[in-house]
This record gives C-alpha cells, structure tokens and sequence, in this order.
C-alpha cells in the first residue's frame, strides 16, 4: 500500500499517554500528534528517532498528525495498528497465503463470538468459511526473531478463545501476526512477558486454530506484504514444513 499523500519526515521527542506524541518537523516546527497504538512500543520511543507521520487537514481531527513508522535497529518499522488489516487483505489478494486465496468474498469488521468483531471473514459456496483475526507486530529483542505481545493483552487472549470456539464449531479459524517490519526471519509468541496469552495461544492450537506470521516490506513510501515466516512453536512446525516457509518469506 503506497502512502498518499507522502509522509512527512521529523524527529520523535516524546511518546506519551498513549494516543499522543510530539515531534519536531523536520521542516520545522515542533506537533503533537496522534499515535495509533495502544500497545507498550517497546525499542520504538527512542526521542531523537526519525519518524514518518501521515498528514490530515479534516477539522474533525483534533490533531493534524498521525504517527506512522520510525527508524530503529536500522531498519524502518510501523507503528500504525490499522495498518496490518489492509496488509492482510493485500497478501491474501496476491496468494501470499496461498490456503487463503481463492474466496469470492473477503468481508472485514465482521461481528461474532462474544461482543467482538472479526478482522476478516472469507466465504465462498465451495469452501469452509474462514475467520481471520490479524495482530499487528513489531517487537525485537532478539536480532530476527519478532515477538507478539510486547505488553498483557488480556483482549488478544479473548480473541484466541473465541477463534478455539469457531475451529470447533466446523470453521476455519486463523491468526495472523502481520509484523510491519523485515529485519526478522522468525516469529514466536513472547510467553515471557504475558504467559496467559501464551497458554491461550497454546490452547488455540489444539482446538485446530491455524496460525500464520506474515512480514512486510516497510519504506516512507509504502507498506506491503513480503511473505510467510517460520513460526517458532512446537505445535505448528509442520505448518512450516506444508508450506514450505523459509527465512525468506
């Protein structure tokens, strides 16, 4: 997806509660703006960092300013938690996921389970209908290796439980962590730092969720999808193996 209008370069001061940063343009003049991200950033609010912000003049906006991608570990990363859902829909479009492809219809925000809404909903006459929940990415500790959550997502381990309930239901259900950078050649869900996602996630599996982890290709000018990577979980290595999921996406 290419960003239109262009971004607009600057300089990150502070990230701060949450939905609010401020920044330094680098044609001048110091914004606060409105960051699209609820989770903890970890490793991406270094001040001092160069950042990307899309730019909006619609006077229901409070702030004219959106936070994008930054720089970090050299490489450009996304920020922007609406990003991954287009991703998503982009990569099965052009059979990036090629066990997804072929549905007539790809429907998003789709109401189900317990007061919660779908990412995507592919139906066709000929196939199971398929429940994709998308997680957005960009958390590295380890050179290569992306991890998912950053942070306790009590609602992330929700969503696995109502994924499970679908799987067993006669469904397809599947999660796809879409990782808004390309420095990684892996992917493992970080249990560390939120063990009962973990053990949900864990859960999901044996219920017959399917997992995916998909990077994308990150640059000032766009975001687009740049294949499947390995998985690193017990679980679903033969995923990797049916597939054929290199480091190379």
């Amino acid at each position: 997806m290419l960003f239109n209008p262009s971004l607009v370069p600057a300089r990150l001061i502070a990230r701060y509660k949450r939905f609010l940063f401020d920044a330094e343009l680098e044609s001048g003049g110091i914004i606060t703006g409105s960051c699209p991200n609820t989770g903890s950033m970890q490793g991406l609010t270094t001040p001092g960092s160069r950042i990307w912000l899309s730019e909006h003049d619609s006077p229901k906006r409070k702030y004219r300013h959106v936070f994008e991608l930054i720089e970090a570990d050299g490489t450009t990363v996304g920020v922007n938690t609406a990003m991954p859902n287009r991703t998503a829909a982009e990569a099965i479009a052009l059979g990036q996921i090629s066990d997804l492809g072929d549905y007539t219809t790809v429907r998003r925000e789709q109401n189900y389970g317990r007061n919660s809404r779908i990412d995507l909903l592919l139906t066709d006459p000929l196939r199971t209908t398929t429940y994709v929940e998308v997680k957005n990415v960009h958390f590295m500790r380890e050179p290569g290796l992306a991890e998912f959550p950053d942070t306790v997502t009590a609602r992330g381990a929700k969503h696995l439980e109502e994924l499970g309930d679908m799987a067993e239901a006669g469904y397809r259900a599947v999660m796809l962590f879409v990782i808004q950078r390309h420095d990684c050649e892996r992917f493992r869900v970080c249990g560390d730092l939120d063990t009962v996602y973990a053990t949900a996630f864990e859960r999901a599996l044996k219920r017959g969720v399917e997992v995916y982890a998909l990077k994308c290709r990150v640059s000032p000018t766009e975001i687009t999808p740049a294949g499947l990577i390995p998985i690193d979980e017990p679980g679903i290595a033969a995923l990797n193996t049916k597939y054929k999921i290199s480091a190379e996406g």
